[in-house]
């Protein structure tokens, strides 16, 4: 059986992104969890927390996560986060520590640039770089509509350097063949 830890991933990096950020409110985690994922699919063909985007008129978001943090926060999660309040800003306080044990090498130094690239930005500020044209959300929102699933395979062809796409297909398709055929946790 494969573990992919992804639940893991995506508590640590809300743990760390709270902790290396400022204004780290809900808003701005869901893009910061955009990036990290788009930006390390564009260079290995995987994305870090297997998160599912969807283009909302205001950006990228993980629905699953998004519902999770705004309704019902599992028990783990529970454990990691203070509850946030219904209204005004939405500040993500931890209340565990990071744990590095669950990142490869390239995920650890992908998460510490982009909180030293949004370290001072507000979520609304962020924006900007999440709507740019021809990228993943735009292009969604354009070809598909809103609310509709964003195809990772998007981020091969953006202005981001990364893989060429033959190879990023390829790999995803071998690790769908993988978690098919060995399963996957």
């Amino acid at each position: 059986m494969i573990i992919t830890n992804s639940r893991e991933k995506i508590l640590n990096t809300i743990i760390y992104f709270a902790n290396h950020t400022k204004y780290c409110g809900k808003t701005k985690l869901l893009k910061l969890l955009y990036f990290f994922d788009f930006f390390h699919f564009k260079e290995t063909g995987k994305s870090v927390t297997g998160l599912d985007y969807f283009a909302w008129e205001m950006g990228p978001v993980p629905n699953d996560l998004f519902e999770e943090l705004s309704y019902n926060m599992k028990p783990d999660m529970k454990n990691t986060i203070h509850d946030l309040p219904e209204e005004g800003f939405q500040q993500i306080r931890p209340k565990k520590k990071f744990d590095d044990k669950y990142f490869s090498n390239r995920e650890m130094n992908l998460l510490e640039k982009i909180a030293y690239i949004f370290k001072e930005a507000k979520a609304d500020t962020m924006v900007e770089s999440t709507h740019l044209k021809k990228e993943p959300w735009d292009k969604t929102l354009r070809e598909k509509g809103k609310f509709e699933k964003i195809d990772y395979m998007l981020a091969i062809d953006s202005e981001i350097v990364g893989l060429p796409h033959n190879e990023a297909r390829e790999r995803m398709e071998e690790r769908s063949e993988m978690y098919r055929i060995f399963g996957a946790e």
